[in-house]
Protein backbone atom coordinates (compact mmCIF):
# COMPACT_ATOMS: atom_id res chain seq x y z
CA UNK A 1 0.00 0.00 0.00
CA UNK A 2 1.07 3.73 -0.80
CA UNK A 3 0.00 6.63 1.15
CA UNK A 4 1.01 10.13 1.07
CA UNK A 5 1.53 11.44 4.11
CA UNK A 6 1.37 15.06 5.83
CA UNK A 7 4.43 17.03 4.08
CA UNK A 8 5.09 14.55 1.52
CA UNK A 9 2.87 16.10 -1.51
CA UNK A 10 2.82 15.11 -4.39
CA UNK A 11 4.46 17.85 -6.20
CA UNK A 12 7.66 16.66 -4.17
CA UNK A 13 7.38 12.98 -5.43
CA UNK A 14 7.70 11.39 -2.08
CA UNK A 15 5.82 8.45 -1.13
CA UNK A 16 5.62 6.21 1.80
CA UNK A 17 5.05 2.79 1.29
CA UNK A 18 3.57 0.70 4.46
CA UNK A 19 0.98 1.84 7.35
CA UNK A 20 0.65 5.80 7.63
CA UNK A 21 -0.55 5.80 11.08
CA UNK A 22 2.64 3.45 12.92
CA UNK A 23 3.77 7.03 14.33
CA UNK A 24 0.51 7.72 16.22
CA UNK A 25 0.06 4.47 16.78
CA UNK A 26 3.65 4.15 18.60
CA UNK A 27 3.38 6.99 20.81
CA UNK A 28 -0.19 5.72 21.74
CA UNK A 29 1.71 2.65 22.88
CA UNK A 30 4.29 4.40 24.40
CA UNK A 31 1.79 6.11 26.71
CA UNK A 32 0.23 3.76 28.05
CA UNK A 33 2.73 2.00 28.76
CA UNK A 34 3.85 4.50 30.78
CA UNK A 35 0.60 4.83 32.28
CA UNK A 36 0.29 0.97 33.21
CA UNK A 37 3.67 1.40 34.72
CA UNK A 38 2.33 4.52 37.02
CA UNK A 39 -0.54 2.00 37.89
CA UNK A 40 1.84 -1.20 38.44
CA UNK A 41 3.52 0.91 40.60
CA UNK A 42 0.78 2.46 42.59
CA UNK A 43 -0.61 -0.93 43.22
CA UNK A 44 2.42 -2.51 44.18
CA UNK A 45 2.94 0.01 47.01
CA UNK A 46 -0.76 -0.02 48.23
CA UNK A 47 0.34 -4.10 48.30
CA UNK A 48 3.34 -3.16 49.80
CA UNK A 49 1.29 -1.20 52.61
CA UNK A 50 -1.29 -3.64 52.96
CA UNK A 51 1.12 -6.60 53.37
CA UNK A 52 3.22 -4.58 56.35
CA UNK A 53 0.07 -3.00 58.13
CA UNK A 54 -1.86 -6.70 58.54
CA UNK A 55 1.95 -8.86 59.43
CA UNK A 56 0.97 -11.21 56.53
CA UNK A 57 3.50 -14.05 56.07
CA UNK A 58 3.89 -16.83 53.73
CA UNK A 59 5.96 -19.37 55.09
CA UNK A 60 7.11 -17.64 57.69
CA UNK A 61 8.55 -15.00 56.05
CA UNK A 62 9.22 -11.13 57.80
CA UNK A 63 6.44 -9.59 56.78
CA UNK A 64 8.55 -6.20 56.06
CA UNK A 65 10.63 -8.45 53.72
CA UNK A 66 6.64 -9.67 51.82
CA UNK A 67 6.10 -5.57 51.85
CA UNK A 68 10.15 -4.39 50.02
CA UNK A 69 9.63 -7.35 48.27
CA UNK A 70 6.36 -6.32 46.20
CA UNK A 71 7.59 -2.95 46.42
CA UNK A 72 10.60 -3.35 44.84
CA UNK A 73 9.45 -6.05 42.48
CA UNK A 74 6.28 -3.39 41.46
CA UNK A 75 8.89 -0.65 40.54
CA UNK A 76 11.27 -3.42 38.37
CA UNK A 77 8.03 -4.35 36.77
CA UNK A 78 7.35 -0.71 36.29
CA UNK A 79 11.17 0.38 35.02
CA UNK A 80 10.89 -2.54 32.30
CA UNK A 81 7.22 -0.79 30.92
CA UNK A 82 8.74 2.84 30.99
CA UNK A 83 11.65 1.17 28.95
CA UNK A 84 9.77 -0.20 26.65
CA UNK A 85 8.04 2.68 26.21
CA UNK A 86 11.00 4.68 25.84
CA UNK A 87 12.01 2.30 22.84
CA UNK A 88 8.44 3.14 21.30
CA UNK A 89 8.82 6.49 21.90
CA UNK A 90 12.41 6.75 20.11
CA UNK A 91 10.79 4.70 17.20
CA UNK A 92 8.31 7.19 16.90
CA UNK A 93 10.52 10.23 16.64
CA UNK A 94 12.84 9.17 14.44
CA UNK A 95 10.27 7.03 12.22
CA UNK A 96 12.88 4.12 11.80
CA UNK A 97 12.05 0.34 13.26
CA UNK A 98 13.63 -0.45 16.28
CA UNK A 99 17.20 -2.59 16.17
CA UNK A 100 17.11 -6.37 17.22
CA UNK A 101 17.43 -5.71 20.64
CA UNK A 102 14.68 -3.40 20.61
CA UNK A 103 12.80 -5.74 18.79
CA UNK A 104 13.51 -8.80 21.25
CA UNK A 105 12.66 -6.46 24.37
CA UNK A 106 9.03 -4.97 22.71
CA UNK A 107 8.20 -8.79 21.46
CA UNK A 108 9.01 -10.03 25.16
CA UNK A 109 6.59 -7.03 26.37
CA UNK A 110 3.79 -8.34 24.02
CA UNK A 111 4.04 -11.79 25.56
CA UNK A 112 4.21 -10.54 29.11
CA UNK A 113 0.76 -8.41 28.04
CA UNK A 114 -0.64 -12.03 26.38
CA UNK A 115 -0.01 -14.02 29.59
CA UNK A 116 -1.08 -11.34 32.06
CA UNK A 117 -4.51 -10.93 29.76
CA UNK A 118 -4.98 -14.81 30.51
CA UNK A 119 -4.20 -14.76 34.11
CA UNK A 120 -6.30 -11.28 33.95
CA UNK A 121 -9.48 -13.09 32.55
CA UNK A 122 -9.74 -15.44 35.48
CA UNK A 123 -8.47 -13.48 38.48
CA UNK A 124 -9.70 -9.95 37.35
CA UNK A 125 -11.75 -9.86 35.13
CA UNK A 126 -13.00 -9.45 31.09
CA UNK A 127 -12.31 -5.75 31.73
CA UNK A 128 -8.83 -5.59 32.77
CA UNK A 129 -8.74 -8.40 29.89
CA UNK A 130 -9.72 -6.42 27.36
CA UNK A 131 -7.28 -3.65 28.58
CA UNK A 132 -4.63 -5.85 28.16
CA UNK A 133 -5.06 -6.73 25.30
CA UNK A 134 -5.73 -3.32 23.82
CA UNK A 135 -2.36 -2.52 24.94
CA UNK A 136 -0.97 -5.65 23.30
CA UNK A 137 -2.79 -5.09 20.16
CA UNK A 138 -1.12 -1.70 20.06
CA UNK A 139 2.22 -2.93 20.58
CA UNK A 140 1.57 -5.80 17.57
CA UNK A 141 0.68 -3.07 15.68
CA UNK A 142 4.01 -0.92 15.93
CA UNK A 143 5.93 -4.17 15.48
CA UNK A 144 4.78 -5.40 12.38
CA UNK A 145 3.84 -1.42 11.02
CA UNK A 146 7.62 -0.89 11.43
CA UNK A 147 8.59 -4.28 9.94
CA UNK A 148 12.02 -5.28 8.74
CA UNK A 149 13.09 -4.34 5.29
CA UNK A 150 15.59 -6.97 3.87
CA UNK A 151 17.78 -6.52 0.34
CA UNK A 152 18.75 -3.25 -1.49
CA UNK A 153 14.91 -1.85 -2.54
CA UNK A 154 13.63 -2.68 1.55
CA UNK A 155 12.14 -6.31 0.42
CA UNK A 156 10.21 -4.70 -2.32
CA UNK A 157 8.73 -7.77 -5.23
CA UNK A 158 10.81 -8.83 -7.65
CA UNK A 159 9.18 -6.71 -10.62
CA UNK A 160 9.54 -3.42 -8.80
CA UNK A 161 13.69 -4.68 -8.33
CA UNK A 162 14.21 -4.45 -11.90
CA UNK A 163 15.13 -1.51 -14.25
CA UNK A 164 14.04 -0.33 -17.54
CA UNK A 165 16.47 -1.54 -19.97
CA UNK A 166 19.01 1.09 -21.63
CA UNK A 167 18.70 1.76 -24.75
CA UNK A 168 21.55 0.65 -27.13
CA UNK A 169 24.76 2.13 -27.46
CA UNK A 170 26.38 3.11 -31.14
Amino acid sequence: MVFRTRGNSAATGKWVDGVAARRPVAWVAAVVLVLEALGVLFLNYVLSIVVDKQHMSMAGVDPGAMSTGAWVLGAVFALYLVCCAALLARTAVRDRPPGTFGRIVLVTCAVVHAVLGAFAVGLVGWTAFALLMAVLALLVLTLTAYGATYGENGGAPAAARTTAPTPPTR
